[in-house]
C-alpha cells in the first residue's frame, strides 16, 4: 500500500523575508520615526531610489548598512531579484528619495510580486507632502483626491484636467518647477478661478505656501519663477460653477481672455489659446486675420 503524502506546507514565518516600506524625510532630517530608524538599522538591504540621497540620510544617523538602486529604470529586472533575496530570508527596507515609497514613485512592481509570492510586504508611514500640505492649505481636506504627476505633453494634460474638472473632492497635483506655469495654466483654462495653494519646499529652509485663485498664482508664477519641490491644491467643484469649455470658444474672444486674466501680452495669449486648439501659432493667426 502506497505511503501517505503529507501536503506541503508553507515555510515557517521566520524563514522568509519581508519588505518594508519605509517613509523617510521629505526635507528635514529630523522627520523621521524611531520605528523607521530601527526598521532601516536591522535589514539586511536597503534598496534606495537614489544610494547617494539615501547614503546622506544614513550617515546622518550613523547607520552603515547595505543598499542597492532600486528606480524606474531597472525596477523590472531589479524587483526579481530583491524577491530571490527575500525569499531566502533576507528583510528589505524599500525607501524613495522622499516621502512614502511606491507614492508617485517606484516600488508598485516590487509590492506586486512580493505579494505573489506570499512575501510580508509592511508599511513603515511617516512624512507625505500630501498631507502635509492639505494640513495648512485652509482648503476642504474632508475628501480629496490625488493625481500626483500631470503628463508632461500639453494635450494630454489637458485631457487630463478636464476630466477632472468636475471633481468635488480637492484635488492635490505633485508638479516640478519648470512645468508649474504651464500647469496652472491649464488648470485655469480647464476649472476657472479656483482658490489654490502651492506648497512649496515643505519643511525645508525655504519651506513657502503660497494662497490665492489659479489666476492670480499663475501671474505670481510667471512674474518670478519658483524653484524647489512643489505640491499644487486645488479646491473642488462647486455647486454653482459653470462648466469650463474653453477651447470651443472663438478664438479672438478667447485670446483677449487670456490676455485679461493672465495679464500676458496679446503675442503670448495666442500662443497659449493656439496650443490648446492644436494649432501652430501661424495657423491661429492666420485665423484671427480672416475672422
Amino acid at each position: 500500500m502506497p505511503a501517505e503524502t503529507t501536503p506541503s506546507k508553507p515555510a515557517p514565518t521566520d524563514a522568509i523575508g519581508r519588505l518594508y516600506l519605509v517613509a523617510t524625510p521629505i526635507g528635514n532630517l529630523e522627520d523621521i520615526t524611531v520605528r523607521a530608524l530601527r526598521v532601516l538599522g536591522e535589514a539586511d538591504l536597503i534598496a534606495c531610489e537614489d544610494t547617494r540621497r539615501t547614503a546622506k540620510l544614513l550617515h546622518h544617523y550613523s547607520l552603515k548598512k547595505e543598499t542597492i538602486s532600486y528606480h524606474e529604470h531597472n525596477e523590472m529586472t531589479r524587483a526579481p531579484e530583491l524577491v530571490i533575496r527575500m525569499e531566502q530570508g533576507a528583510r528589505v527596507a524599500l525607501v524613495s528619495d522622499a516621502g512614502t515609497p511606491v507614492i508617485s514613485d517606484p516600488g508598485h512592481h516590487l509590492v506586486a510580486l512580493c505579494l505573489r509570492h506570499h512575501i510580508p510586504v509592511i508599511p513603515i508611514p511617516g512624512p507625505s507632502a500630501i498631507i502635509a500640505a492639505l494640513a495648512v492649505s485652509g482648503l476642504a481636506t474632508g475628501e480629496f483626491l490625488f493625481v500626483g504627476f500631470l503628463p508632461s505633453r500639453s494635450g494630454e494634460r489637458r485631457k487630463a484636467l478636464q476630466r477632472l474638472a468636475g471633481e468635488t473632492p480637492t484635488l492635490v497635483f505633485y508638479e516640478s518647477p519648470h512645468r508649474l506655469v504651464e500647469m496652472l495654466a491649464a488648470a485655469l483654462d480647464s476649472f476657472g478661478r479656483r482658490p489654490t495653494v502651492i506648497a512649496r519646499e515643505l519643511t525645508k529652509v525655504h519651506e513657502e505656501f503660497l494662497r490665492g485663485d489659479l489666476a492670480e498664482l499663475l501671474v505670481i508664477a510667471r512674474r518670478k519663477p519658483l524653484r524647489g519641490e512643489m505640491t499644487v491644491l486645488v479646491g473642488g467643484a462647486q455647486p454653482g460653477d459653470v462648466p469650463v469649455d474653453l477651447p470651443t470658444a472663438p478664438l479672438k474672444e478667447r485670446v483677449e481672455q487670456i490676455m485679461r486674466e493672465q495679464s500676458l501680452p496679446r503675442n503670448s495669449a495666442l500662443k497659449q489659446a493656439a496650443r490648446e486648439r492644436g494649432l501652430t501659432r501661424r495657423e491661429a493667426y492666420q485665423q484671427l486675420l480672416v475672422r
